[in-house]
């Protein structure tokens, strides 16, 4: 087994470390954030993700895992995996690049001869280059030190499934060396049966943008089809339904509703465009712009049929909240379509009350002006409407009997279509959702 080194120990970095830990190998996990370290030493992740603290606990018990703020500490590790966050710039829409420089300027003075440095941040095509040209005039070892890149394909809420049971496994590497240590890394995975895919540095960074892309595009399209729905009386659930039985279209990722939102795929798309625009290719997806625009419409979509029955406007209304993270089996509230249109309520003088079974704490420092409720009975209490923003399972098992004693007009947006239609309208329930005309009463 060999030893790793994770840089970033955020979301991407700590169940990275933690898999490869459960994989046999010796790891430390690498940031410079004091408190988060010692809080991850202790065994405290500071997030949430099903099944993680168990993980992180059995590897930092059974002594194959640790952290550090140290850059030297790593320096006997075999590979160095780059787990950094690359956010949205805050004056262009491209990638910011800055903690990933800042990494490998931390780590370069201390690697060791013929160690091997791999990229898992979603990177702009061409970054693996650059920075294989920046550790050739950092690393003292300049001409032993390799790049590869290995992008992750992690979701939230799925994040220690999707590491330890992987769907494939991209390996970008410049030689057949770095590919049989990438091999090494992730033996018991493909001993296992999961397929590998090899490819050079730039197709590999490009292969998580267009995986990203195309998820996002696939989400846009349902819920451009919900926009036609609603303007034409069709009905997008059963659209959706057939579509999904078509073989060349598939069902994952065709459910209309409040749209995606997290701290991956805007950024990711509205980067990729960015890219491709320095190439000269910007025309070749400029077909992400609508994508984009089309996603943030769906909230102002679910905002607007709110209002409606909220009697035309939000003021002296209180509107039942559930959800505040951006999916469910998160704490995760980046860019959160439910707490979005919870902050427009509030701004036009509705009191949102909030509820959500994980992310209320973040909620709750983000967004200090909005109400905070304990369950969705409390949410509702006196509401003129109700909002499913998340589609947390908590909320399909919700009986509409139970919560129409709460609030004070039974009308609810089912931002989610998580919820059966015609149960809640024989409840006594205004029951409305985006791209379902035919039920709005």
């Amino acid at each position: 087994m060999l030893t790793i080194s994770v840089l970033g120990c955020g979301y991407l970095g700590v169940t990275h470390a933690a898999g490869m830990a459960e994989l046999g190998h010796q790891v430390i996990g690498i940031d410079i954030d004091p408190e988060k370290i010692a809080a991850l030493a202790d065994g405290r992740v500071p997030f949430f993700e099903p099944g993680l603290d168990e993980l992180i606990t059995r590897n930092l018990a059974e002594g194959r895992l640790r952290f550090s703020t140290a850059y030297e500490d790593a320096a006997s590790a075999d590979v160095h995996f780059i787990c950094v966050g690359t956010p949205q710039r805050s004056d262009t829409s491209a990638a910011d690049l800055s903690h990933l420089h800042a990494a490998i300027e931390g780590l370069a003075p201390s690697l060791a001869d013929g160690c091997l440095v791999v990229g898992k941040s979603t990177v702009p095509v061409g970054t693996a280059a650059h920075l294989a040209e920046m550790l050739r005039v950092l690393a003292p070892d300049r001409e032993k030190v390799a790049v590869a890149w290995n992008p992750e394909f992690l979701r939230e809420g799925t994040a220690v499934a999707d590491t330890l049971r992987p769907d494939r496994l991209v390996l970008g590497v410049a030689d057949t060396s770095a590919e049989a240590v990438l091999r090494e890394v992730y033996a018991p995975l493909i001993e296992a049966g999961v397929p590998v895919v090899v490819a050079d540095l730039p197709t590999a960074e490009v292969i998580k943008t267009a995986a990203n892309s195309f998820m996002a595009t696939k989400i846009s399209f349902i819920n451009a089809i919900a926009e036609f729905c609603d303007a034409s009386g069709a009905d997008v659930t059963v659209v959706a339904e057939a579509l999904g039985r078509d073989p060349r279209i598939g069902e994952q990722f065709l459910k209309a509703g409040l749209g995606f939102g997290g701290g991956c795929i805007s950024k990711d798309i509205r980067a990729f465009r960015a890219r491709a625009h320095d190439l000269g290719v910007g025309h070749a997806l400029a077909f992400l712009a609508e994508v984009d625009a089309v996603n943030l419409r769906c909230r102002d979509r679910v905002v607007e049929l709110l209002r409606k029955q909220c009697g035309g406007g939000f003021s002296g209304r209180r509107v039942a909240v559930l959800g505040a993270a951006f999916k469910p089996n998160t704490d995760d509230i980046r860019d959160s379509p439910a707490l979005y249109v919870a902050e427009l309520i509030s701004r036009e003088g509705g009191v949102a009350a909030v509820y959500d079974p994980r992310a209320m704490g973040n909620a709750r420092r983000a967004f200090p002006h909005l109400t905070y409720t304990t369950s969705p009975l409390d949410a509702a209490r006196g509401a003129d409407a109700v909002a499913l923003l998340t589609d947390w399972q908590e909320f399909a098992t919700l009986d509409p009997r139970v919560l129409g004693k709460e609030v004070k007009s039974r009308n609810i947006v089912d931002g989610r279509h998580l919820l059966n239609a015609e149960e809640w309208q024989q409840a006594g329930w205004q029951y409305v959702a985006p791209g379902r005309p035919a039920l709005q009463n």
